[in-house]
């Protein structure tokens, strides 16, 4: 019995020490990607123009977000055939919430991202604001 336990941790262990590198690839998969993105409301033209779009150290980061002073956010990559697919958050203390999901296939860049506004006094839920960005890998 007790032989059989140990086979069978050794193969547990086995299998996680296997995984990891895997789990670790699929989160920093778009690390060293820059990529320039127009952006726009949902259904709207581009109101934001030439955007940089960076991954780098499991992070993201929209460079025209910083005005707003959005942080860099953690993000998820997962492959999806040929593509990779992402998701993150990014913060403002004064602006509220970005929720970001993306798609990169070659060398563009795409998806959508939901602003959810910080409240204030007139306007303490507002609605969550929808919008799309496009673009190409950064030369």
């Amino acid at each position: 019995m007790r032989a059989f336990r140990d086979v069978l941790l050794c193969s547990l262990v086995g299998v996680t020490i296997g995984l990891a590198p895997q789990a670790l690839a699929q989160t920093a998969t778009l690390d060293g990607k820059a990529f320039v993105a127009d952006a726009g409301e949902k259904g709207k033209a581009a109101d934001e123009k030439g955007d940089v779009i960076t991954f780098a150290n499991g992070r993201f980061h929209s460079s025209a977000c910083d005005q707003y002073g959005y942080d860099k956010g953690e993000y998820k990559a997962t492959p999806a055939g040929d593509a990779i697919q992402f998701e993150v958050v990014t913060l403002s203390e004064k602006d509220g919430r970005l929720v970001w999901k993306g798609t990169v296939r070659g060398d563009t860049i795409e998806g959508t991202f939901v602003h959810h506004r910080k409240g204030w006094l007139l306007n303490p839920n507002p609605d969550p604001v929808e919008h799309w960005f496009k673009g190409k890998a950064k030369a």
